[in-house]
Protein backbone atom coordinates (compact mmCIF):
# COMPACT_ATOMS: atom_id res chain seq x y z
CA UNK A 1 0.00 0.00 0.00
CA UNK A 2 1.16 3.45 -0.86
CA UNK A 3 0.81 6.33 1.61
CA UNK A 4 -2.58 7.96 1.18
CA UNK A 5 -1.32 11.48 1.83
CA UNK A 6 1.85 13.11 3.09
CA UNK A 7 0.43 15.01 6.04
CA UNK A 8 3.65 16.96 6.45
CA UNK A 9 3.15 18.71 3.08
CA UNK A 10 -0.18 20.25 4.12
CA UNK A 11 -0.44 23.41 6.20
CA UNK A 12 -2.62 21.66 8.76
CA UNK A 13 -0.34 18.63 8.90
CA UNK A 14 2.76 20.77 9.28
CA UNK A 15 1.17 22.69 12.15
CA UNK A 16 0.11 19.45 13.82
CA UNK A 17 3.61 18.00 13.40
CA UNK A 18 5.08 21.08 15.04
CA UNK A 19 2.68 20.69 18.00
CA UNK A 20 3.47 16.97 18.30
CA UNK A 21 7.17 17.79 18.25
CA UNK A 22 6.62 20.45 20.92
CA UNK A 23 4.86 17.94 23.13
CA UNK A 24 7.67 15.49 22.46
CA UNK A 25 10.19 18.09 23.60
CA UNK A 26 8.24 18.61 26.83
CA UNK A 27 8.42 14.86 27.42
CA UNK A 28 12.14 14.73 26.57
CA UNK A 29 12.80 17.42 29.18
CA UNK A 30 10.74 15.54 31.77
CA UNK A 31 12.39 13.38 34.43
CA UNK A 32 11.02 10.21 32.82
CA UNK A 33 14.11 8.38 31.51
CA UNK A 34 14.58 8.67 27.73
CA UNK A 35 15.10 4.92 27.37
CA UNK A 36 11.83 4.25 29.20
CA UNK A 37 10.09 6.72 26.89
CA UNK A 38 11.37 4.87 23.84
CA UNK A 39 10.43 1.44 25.21
CA UNK A 40 6.89 2.66 25.93
CA UNK A 41 6.62 4.21 22.46
CA UNK A 42 7.85 1.00 20.87
CA UNK A 43 5.39 -1.17 22.75
CA UNK A 44 2.36 0.96 21.92
CA UNK A 45 3.49 1.15 18.29
CA UNK A 46 3.85 -2.65 18.13
CA UNK A 47 0.32 -3.09 19.44
CA UNK A 48 -1.05 -0.54 16.97
CA UNK A 49 0.95 -1.89 14.02
CA UNK A 50 2.55 1.47 13.24
CA UNK A 51 5.60 0.88 11.05
CA UNK A 52 6.52 4.59 10.93
CA UNK A 53 6.57 4.92 14.73
CA UNK A 54 8.34 1.58 15.22
CA UNK A 55 11.05 2.72 12.83
CA UNK A 56 11.37 6.10 14.55
CA UNK A 57 11.42 4.85 18.12
CA UNK A 58 13.69 1.85 17.49
CA UNK A 59 16.25 4.20 15.94
CA UNK A 60 15.83 6.86 18.62
CA UNK A 61 16.19 4.18 21.31
CA UNK A 62 19.37 2.86 19.71
CA UNK A 63 20.72 6.41 19.48
CA UNK A 64 19.97 6.80 23.21
CA UNK A 65 22.07 3.71 23.96
CA UNK A 66 19.42 1.02 24.05
CA UNK A 67 20.70 -2.47 23.26
CA UNK A 68 19.57 -4.63 20.35
CA UNK A 69 18.59 -7.39 22.79
CA UNK A 70 16.25 -5.16 24.78
CA UNK A 71 14.75 -3.69 21.61
CA UNK A 72 14.09 -7.18 20.27
CA UNK A 73 12.44 -8.26 23.52
CA UNK A 74 10.04 -5.34 24.00
CA UNK A 75 7.19 -7.27 22.38
CA UNK A 76 7.68 -10.09 24.90
CA UNK A 77 8.74 -8.03 27.92
CA UNK A 78 6.86 -10.26 30.37
CA UNK A 79 8.94 -13.21 29.20
CA UNK A 80 12.29 -11.42 29.35
CA UNK A 81 14.78 -10.77 32.14
CA UNK A 82 16.33 -7.61 30.70
CA UNK A 83 13.81 -5.04 31.97
CA UNK A 84 13.73 -3.40 35.39
CA UNK A 85 10.63 -3.47 37.55
CA UNK A 86 10.10 0.21 36.80
CA UNK A 87 10.28 -0.45 33.05
CA UNK A 88 7.87 -3.37 33.44
CA UNK A 89 5.39 -1.08 35.19
CA UNK A 90 5.72 1.49 32.39
CA UNK A 91 5.30 -1.18 29.71
CA UNK A 92 2.20 -2.54 31.46
CA UNK A 93 0.73 0.97 31.56
CA UNK A 94 1.56 1.43 27.88
CA UNK A 95 -0.24 -1.80 26.98
CA UNK A 96 -3.31 -1.15 29.09
CA UNK A 97 -3.48 2.49 28.03
CA UNK A 98 -3.23 1.44 24.39
CA UNK A 99 -5.81 -1.33 24.67
CA UNK A 100 -8.51 0.70 26.42
CA UNK A 101 -11.27 -0.82 24.33
CA UNK A 102 -10.17 -4.35 25.25
CA UNK A 103 -10.72 -4.02 29.01
CA UNK A 104 -13.71 -2.57 30.83
CA UNK A 105 -11.54 -1.04 33.53
CA UNK A 106 -8.94 0.51 31.22
CA UNK A 107 -5.73 0.73 33.22
CA UNK A 108 -6.01 -1.66 36.14
CA UNK A 109 -5.53 -0.64 39.74
CA UNK A 110 -2.68 -3.16 39.99
CA UNK A 111 -0.79 -1.63 37.08
CA UNK A 112 -1.41 1.87 38.43
CA UNK A 113 -0.07 0.82 41.85
CA UNK A 114 3.10 -0.61 40.27
CA UNK A 115 3.62 2.60 38.28
CA UNK A 116 3.24 4.66 41.46
CA UNK A 117 5.80 2.47 43.25
CA UNK A 118 8.47 3.41 40.72
CA UNK A 119 7.66 6.89 39.44
CA UNK A 120 7.04 10.25 41.11
CA UNK A 121 4.26 12.66 40.12
CA UNK A 122 6.34 14.39 37.42
CA UNK A 123 7.33 11.08 35.86
CA UNK A 124 3.76 9.76 36.04
CA UNK A 125 2.46 12.90 34.32
CA UNK A 126 5.02 12.39 31.55
CA UNK A 127 4.26 8.67 31.27
CA UNK A 128 0.50 9.18 30.96
CA UNK A 129 0.99 11.96 28.40
CA UNK A 130 3.46 9.81 26.46
CA UNK A 131 1.01 6.91 26.21
CA UNK A 132 -1.67 9.29 24.92
CA UNK A 133 0.70 11.00 22.48
CA UNK A 134 2.18 7.85 20.96
CA UNK A 135 -1.29 6.39 20.49
CA UNK A 136 -2.38 9.55 18.67
CA UNK A 137 0.75 9.46 16.49
CA UNK A 138 0.20 5.76 15.73
CA UNK A 139 -3.34 6.43 14.62
CA UNK A 140 -2.33 9.29 12.34
CA UNK A 141 0.39 7.24 10.68
CA UNK A 142 -1.65 4.04 10.33
CA UNK A 143 -4.68 5.83 8.88
CA UNK A 144 -2.61 7.44 6.12
CA UNK A 145 -0.36 4.38 5.59
CA UNK A 146 2.84 6.19 6.59
CA UNK A 147 5.55 3.59 6.04
CA UNK A 148 8.53 2.84 8.24
CA UNK A 149 12.10 2.42 7.08
CA UNK A 150 13.31 5.86 6.07
CA UNK A 151 13.55 7.51 9.47
CA UNK A 152 16.92 8.72 10.74
CA UNK A 153 17.52 9.41 14.44
CA UNK A 154 16.86 13.05 15.25
CA UNK A 155 15.01 13.68 11.98
CA UNK A 156 11.65 14.61 13.48
CA UNK A 157 13.09 16.96 16.06
CA UNK A 158 15.21 18.67 13.39
CA UNK A 159 12.21 19.10 11.07
CA UNK A 160 10.06 20.50 13.87
CA UNK A 161 12.73 23.02 14.85
CA UNK A 162 12.99 24.33 11.29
Amino acid sequence: MEPRIDLFTTDTGARLAKRFAGLGQVLERSPLPKRTQELVSLRASQINGCGWCLDMHAKEAAAAGETAVRLALVAAWREATVFTEAERAALALAEEGTRLADAAEGVSDGTWARVREHYDDEQVAALVALVALINAANRLAVIVHQKGGSYEAGMFAAAAAG
